[in-house]
């Protein structure tokens, strides 16, 4: 079937909106610099134009496939696709778009996963399944990577996943906690600086939370952030984020 690059052509006079040809995301994926860190388990993604997910989900098929290699059990397995999944971010315009990325997003993963778990002779675990679909939801977002806001006019918020310290024999831990997208990229690139590369635009590889070296500087902007952080989860497995946890205040 030959791939559709654009939906009409009133969307491309009015938003500019013709999609990347799958052939110029692998060789975008595969630059030297960029192809290391699709390598990379927990390296962060975000796709400030994500359309339909042509970046994203290349990148989502190639970090479960990393998340294969790292695991020698199913649990391990579960927890490493999951955690591949927490790292990419997208932010997409159009409504239409977002519906479709997540659903992509979605079906990719539970294709991978269920192809994957026949290797430890597992069977499908629920908890994964939605708890991929809770990140998914959080990870991807309709708004404008330019104004940072939503598409209801608020700010545009987004998810640190954090893994905390691993126990041996433990499901790997994380703790969630929702941030605006202005103070994530404050001190690093701004949106405007995504520079459009042959007319289609770059997926750029950012820190999104570790963008503070200093622990003192995290420490105070954590107290500046304090009273604007929306939401913040207990830590839990990550199989069990789906269950949205959250913290109360003076617990």
């Amino acid at each position: 079937m030959e791939e559709q690059l654009f939906k009409n052509k009133d969307r491309i006079v009015e938003l500019g909106e013709v999609f990347t040809p799958k052939e110029t995301v692998i060789q975008m994926l595969n630059l030297p610099g960029v192809k290391e860190q699709t390598e990379l388990l927990t390296s962060t993604f975000l796709e400030p134009s994500a359309g339909e997910g042509a970046f994203l989900t290349e990148l989502l098929q190639r970090k479960m496939r990393v998340a294969f290699k790292k695991s020698s059990t199913l649990e391990e397995y579960e927890d490493n696709i999951l955690v591949g999944l927490s790292t990419l971010y997208g932010i997409e315009l159009m409504e239409d778009n977002v519906e479709m990325l997540v659903m992509q997003m979605n079906t990719i993963f539970q294709q991978n996963y269920q192809e994957g778990i026949k290797s430890f002779n597992g069977t499908v675990n629920d908890k994964v399944i939605k708890s991929a679909m809770v990140i998914i939801q959080a990870n991807m977002a309709q708004g404008n990577a330019l104004t940072k806001l939503d598409s209801s006019g608020k700010h545009l918020m987004f998810s640190e996943w954090k893994l905390l310290p691993k126990q041996e024999g433990s499901r790997q831990q994380v703790q969630r906690t929702e941030f605006k997208f202005e103070d994530i990229i404050a001190g690093e690139t701004e949106p405007s600086d995504i520079s459009p590369v042959g007319g289609f635009e770059v997926v750029e590889e950012i820190s999104l939370f570790d963008f503070l070296d200093d622990e003192e500087d995290q420490k105070e902007l954590a107290i500046q952030l304090e009273e604007e952080v929306k939401k913040v989860y207990l830590p839990v497995p990550i199989v069990d984020v789906y269950q949205k946890i959250l913290r109360v205040e003076g617990h």
